[in-house]
């Protein structure tokens, strides 16, 4: 496994990452199914088509994108790592406040994951 770039969840359960060892926090790294550019430039357009989503800083290999809630305005921070010698997409998705976010996090990593097996993107 590629060494992480992600910060590790906090000990709150307002956190998911799949660096993550302990089942509060763990979530399946994204399996590539494709060519990691055709992958990579999939996962841009998934994030881009999510709600309430901004990408603020994206590389060749990195993707962040704030958040936001729709009612109270919470910002999270959902984070993508391309690592090709895993043939993976490292996924880390954290609220900034609060101690719990009734899922909201896992979630949204798993409708992005939906959303790239649907384009046979990933496995």
């Amino acid at each position: 496994m590629s060494p992480s770039q992600f910060r590790p969840c906090p000990d709150t359960p307002n956190c998911v990452s799949s660096d993550a060892r302990d089942a509060v926090h763990q979530v399946a790294a994204f399996d590539l199914a494709a060519d990691a550019d055709v992958v990579w430039a999939g996962v841009h357009a998934a994030v881009r088509a999510m709600s309430r989503v901004r990408i603020v800083a994206v590389t060749n290999e990195r993707l962040h994108a704030e958040c936001h809630s729709a009612v109270f305005g919470f910002v999270d921070d959902l984070e993508l790592e391309l690592r090709i010698k895993d043939r993976q997409v490292a996924v880390r998705s954290a609220a900034r406040t609060g101690r719990w976010d009734l899922g909201v996090n896992r979630r949204r990593v798993e409708r992005l994951r939906t959303a790239l097996r649907v384009e046979r993107l990933i496995h």
